[in-house]
Formats: C-alpha cells, structure tokens, sequence
C-alpha cells in the first residue's frame, strides 16, 4: 500500500489541536477561577469534563471508521473539535465552558483513535513501533510548546487567548486534513450493532489486550492527575510566577518528548523488549515512590517535583510504545475498534482521576502523589501480567 513520505506531518497536523488543548489552557486556571469567582476544583472539571466527552467520542469513532472510512470519520469528528473550541472562546459563564470542553472532548477524541489506527492500517512492525515513538516525540513537543504558548496568551489578551489559539488551530488542522489526508482502510464493514458488541466481547476477553491498554492508560491517568493541579501547585502554594510555572512544566512535558524520539534506539540499547519495559515502569515507580515519600516528610519544593516528574515522563515515554503497538497488533482486524476501546477507556480513567485529584487537593503535594502512586502501580500490574502471558514477545529490539 502506497505511503505517501508527508502522511506523517499529516497525522502531526491531526493531533496537534487534540494534544494541545489541555496543556495550553493549563496556566489560566487560575485566572479562570477568579474570573467566574468559582472553587479550584470547579475549574479543574473542566478537563475531567472534556475527558467524558473523550470518552464517549472514542467508544463510537473506531467501529464507525470501519464502516464508514478513517477519512470521513476524521473530518466530522474534527469538525466537532472546531466547534466546541469556538465555543469555549466565546464561553459567558463557566458552566457553558464547561459544556463546550465536553463537546471539544468528543471531537478531539476523533484523532487520538484513528490516526494510530491509520498507521497500523499501513506500517507493520518495527515501522509502527518508530513511527508511533515519533508521533509521541512530535506530540511532546507540542505539548511542550503548549503551556508557553498558554502562558505568554493569557499574559498578554487573558484566558481566553488560550482557548481562541486552540480554536484556530484546529481550523487550520480541519482545512489539513481535508486536503491532504488520504484514506487507508479500504474495506468496509457495514455498522451493526451485534458484530460491534462481538468485537468489544472479544478484545475484553483477551488478557494480553487488556493490560497492554490498560498500562500506558493508566500511566497517562495518573501524568494528567498532576498536571491538572500542577497550576495551582507550582503559583499558588509555591508562589511562582505563571512564567515560572511554564519553565517547570516545559522541562517536564519536554523529558517525554526526547526519550519518545529515540524510544527505538534507547530499546536497542537495553537489549530487548522485555528489559526496556521493566526498565521504564521500574523508573516511574522509582520516581512515584520518591515523590510520594518527601511529600510525605513535608519536603517540597518545585524544582525537587519538576526533576522526579520528569524521570517518571522518561519511563512513560519508552514503554508507550511498546506497549501500544502491542496492543493494537493482538487483533490485526479490530484494530479502529480496539483504538476506540483503549481510548475511550484512557478517557474515563484520565476524568476519574483528574476529577477526584480536583476534588481531594488541599493545595499540598500529598494529595497528588496518592493519584500518582494509584496509577503507576496499577500500571505495573499490568506489565507484570503482560509480561507473564506473551512468552511470544520477540527477545531482539526491532531493527533501525
């Protein structure tokens, strides 16, 4: 199958508004807070909220892409993504915010299932594996970028700065895609409820899919759970200035980014694939343990989290995709609607997490780190378990 050299950037172009939109508004919580006179916690319901819609968009946008294309799906889901980001521009009051972040939610999850879908659709093996890490680098990166750019719009026009930059990029990723995405699946599986339900059935019964997505899903639920609070953490109990604030959070955002990029020859260099996995989630239990102990002796300090944090963002980075690839490779025929599975489950954990974290923070470290150690153990479990029944996992790292 013809892979155009641009598909890539194209994916890139896809994510971008997806991945960014949480991060970027980040550092205007509590801006937000003060201008609609409302409770930390209340705002933070704002990413638990759009995670719902994440949610409920992925259960639906994988099986629909089978039957209908990746392409068509694409387009209307990001269509809803433009619409709900407007809406949260011209938001009057916080609970029409917070409405518009659900339905951003749902177009935003668009993306997240089926460009990984569409690159299963056309790269196999150690391909997949390099192309998913450089999507994660890319990613990060923008990620990265995101609460600097969050920082310098709300200093400058305010919160809503944030939310109108993530409404035009996601028009210029609309026009994109439109464009130049192409379609990758080429047989169509007509929509029916009974095979939908059969699919789901089958990728539910099958141990190895369901700690393969649940580890970085968990992993990534217990990352959001700190950035979440990490506004309110690092300006209002540390007295850091927003800027500052953004120094921290790029360094940490940024320490996934690079292991991303080379997760392929740092892979290489462990040895195998086994090695790589205890040796990253082994990291973020190390870093969880750490972080939790000094909250636990009271000692916090921005920099101390910031440098913890990024070691935990390291070993996340290097058993993501690994473990991803896997996941999406169990089910060579299911692939659209084991994306949808994984990340309308991802979804739900990252807004039962940032929910409760909102709901419990006292403004102390503590109460971060206890979401923190939930998911990361939780986490290792399930590389315990996969681990345990794959005895077909390849021994060699994939070739460059």
């Amino acid at each position: 199958m013809d892979k155009p050299k641009y598909l890539p950037w194209v994916f890139v172009l896809a994510l971008m508004s997806a991945c960014m939109e949480v991060d970027v508004s980040v550092p205007s919580f509590p801006d937000i807070a003060r201008y609609f006179s409302a409770s930390e916690g209340r705002v933070q319901l704002s990413i638990a909220y759009n995670f719902l819609g994440f949610c409920l968009g992925a259960c639906v946008w994988g099986p629909l892409s089978e039957a209908y294309g990746r392409r068509k799906m694409m387009l209307l889901g990001n269509a809803i993504l433009l619409l709900g980001a407007w809406a949260c521009f011209f938001a009057p009051s916080l609970d029409f915010l917070l409405a518009a972040r659900f339905i951003q939610g749902i177009g935003a999850s668009t993306s997240a299932v089926l460009v990984f879908a569409m690159i299963a659709d056309r790269y196999q093996g150690a391909e997949n594996i390099r192309l998913v890490g450089f999507m994660n680098a890319c990613l990060s990166l923008l990620m990265a970028i995101a609460p600097i750019l969050g920082g310098f719009m709300n200093a400058w026009v305010g919160w809503r700065g944030n939310y109108g930059s993530v409404a035009l990029l996601s028009l210029i990723a609309w026009i994109g895609l439109f464009t130049l995405l192409p379609e990758t699946k080429r047989q169509r599986v007509p929509v029916s409820i009974r095979k939908i339900s059969r699919d789901y059935r089958a990728l539910l019964q099958a141990p190895v899919f369901i700690n393969t997505g649940l580890a970085p899903s968990l992993l990534f639920s217990a990352y959001m759970a700190f950035i979440a609070t990490s506004s309110f953490l690092y300006q209002e109990t540390w007295n850091l200035s927003i800027m500052d604030f953004v120094r921290h959070q790029t360094v940490i955002v940024g320490s996934f980014a690079c292991v991303s990029l080379f997760s392929v020859k740092l892979m290489q260099w462990i040895g195998n694939k086994q090695r790589a996995l205890k040796f990253s989630i082994a990291l973020c239990v190390l870093s969880t343990l750490s972080l939790m102990l000094f909250a636990l002796k009271q000692v916090e300090t921005p920099i101390l989290t910031t440098s913890l944090m990024s070691l935990f963002c390291m070993g996340f980075a290097l058993c993501y995709p690994i473990l991803f690839s896997a996941s999406l490779d169990i089910f060579p025929e299911l692939r659209g609607t084991a994306s949808s599975l994984i990340m309308s489950t991802r979804a739900l954990l990252m807004a039962t997490f940032t929910g409760l974290t909102g709901h419990f923070y006292n403004g102390t470290l503590l109460t971060v780190t206890f979401s923190l150690a939930l998911g990361t153990f939780l986490a290792l479990a399930c590389v315990a378990c996969y681990l345990r029944l794959d005895s077909r996992l390849p021994l060699s790292a994939p070739a460059q």
